[in-house]
């Protein structure tokens, strides 16, 4: 193969994002995804209103600057369920019961599910009854409700149905009928009998607007892992302060626990953002799962996708990270060779600054270059190899075309044996495996 040719076929191979099936027509709602209020007899109004205080309305702050709005609703006396992304860069969240047009104040959060876009807030001051969650999978065309607040003494009770659990851009989702607007994010959706389903929201997907609920195994699974003690919100934010980086410098490494065997690695210090948000996502459980979901050979292999933990046979994967990029931070000295751990991004069409993706790596393989092959490739991306990083790509080889263009912040230590089995499984045409590998968990060596 040529090396014009390989430039590009690895290029397409690694970037980070999605063009959809634009075969598809832009569509708005259909018709019988308009949630129609519920008409209700006395007995069931109370049971409707005894719901009323454990559901609120929320708005998240850094401190004085108003950031999202949405609503929440009560999984413990003092614990509150929302959508992740609505505070994640929150310092302090104002909440506001239905029943009341008192607000109250969580500053600390319990547990977070960064993939499946929930957290748990700890709200201060504060005593309500828990909404009781529903743990079964919910048939589908099951009738599907939420309450929004009163006007007057009228309770808004709107109903649509469940179309089916689906997996969706890589995660477990409730596909409902009802209608969710920005300002009901978060909300509680039920089944008749007052369980809650799941978290609601809504999204574009195949170029229709379509509605969902985040089901509620997920909460049962962070409650289950629940803190003692809140963590405050400002940790959440995509920084890492003075002494979270000292604690990170100190770290030996980590194991990437796989299907395959364990690969070690090191974190490298000269890249702090890189290394401080990995650890930060293995500590998270975030790469606890997600496939290996593209292998080359002569080049390498990549995870952290997060559209890849519930990812069906041969799904198109690969186009989601934790909701945020990093700025690109290229280093003299780390290059491309046999073993180096470097970031994805999208091409530079998408994405002029060249940010990485905030969670997916790769680790190279690669293979052994001769100079010409060097010559070309510095003609081509108009880059200059250094004399040590010629050395590395004649006699232990690597990715040299990805010099000067990607972010390198790692190395395998140990289990590049791991590195080379994978690359030779069979893969589809994406270049996923055809028989799922998975990353089992990341450990760090402390």
């Amino acid at each position: 193969m040529k090396i014009k040719q390989l430039i590009i076929l690895v290029a397409i191979a690694i970037v980070v994002g999605a063009c959809g099936n634009k075969t598809e027509k832009q569509t708005q709602h259909k018709a019988d995804a308009i949630s129609e209020p519920e008409n209700t007899n006395s007995r069931q109004q109370d049971e409707w209103n005894r719901l009323l205080p454990s559901i609120a309305k929320i708005d998240s702050y850094d401190g004085t600057r108003i950031l999202e709005s949405g609503q929440g609703f009560f999984v413990g006396e003092n614990l509150l369920v929302t959508k992740y992304s609505l505070v994640n860069q929150a310092t302090n969240v104002s909440v506001t019961p239905f029943n009341e047009n008192r607000k109250y104040t969580a500053h600390g959060f319990v547990a977070f599910d960064r993939i499946n876009d929930l957290i748990i807030l700890q709200v201060d001051s504060i005593k309500r009854e828990p909404i009781t969650l529903s743990a079964d999978t919910i048939p589908n065309f099951t009738k599907s409700l939420y309450v929004a607040p009163k006007t007057g003494k009228t309770l808004q009770l709107f109903t649509g149905k469940v179309l089916n659990l689906a997996t969706v851009r890589g995660t477990k989702l409730y596909r409902i009928t009802n209608r969710i607007r920005k300002s009901q994010f978060g909300a509680p959706i039920f089944v008749d009998g007052g369980k809650a389903i799941g978290v609601a929201y809504s999204g574009t997907v195949n170029y229709e607007m379509q509605s969902f609920a985040i089901p509620a195994e997920f909460i049962l699974a962070m409650l289950r892992k629940k803190k003692n003690e809140a963590e405050p919100l400002e940790i959440l934010k995509n920084t890492a302060n003075e002494k979270i980086a000292a604690e990170n410098r100190k770290i030996k490494g980590l194991v990437l626990e796989t299907d395959a065997g364990d690969i070690s690695i090191k974190l490298f210090n000269e890249t702090p953002e890189y290394r401080d948000n990995f650890i930060r996502l293995a500590k998270e459980g975030y790469f606890d799962s997600l496939l290996i979901h593209r292998v080359i050979k002569d080049f390498g292999i990549q995870s952290g996708a997060a559209d890849t933990r519930y990812a069906k046979p041969g799904a198109n994967v690969g186009f989601r990270g934790p909701g945020y990029t990093i700025p690109a931070h290229l280093v003299s000295g780390l290059y491309h060779k046999r073993g180096m751990i470097g970031s994805p991004r999208k091409p530079d069409t998408k994405n002029q600054r060249r940010r990485s993706d905030g969670s997916q790596f790769y680790i190279v393989s690669g293979r052994k270059y001769f100079d010409n092959e060097l010559d070309d490739l510095e003609e081509t991306n108009n880059y200059k190899f250094s004399a040590a990083q010629r050395n590395a790509y004649r006699t232990v080889g690597g990715a040299p075309h990805l010099d000067g263009s990607y972010t390198v912040f790692g190395q395998v230590t140990s289990g590049m044996y791991v590195v080379d089995q994978i690359v030779q499984v069979e893969t589809d045409r994406r270049w996923r495996p055809v028989k799922d590998i998975r990353i089992r968990r990341v450990r760090i060596l402390k």
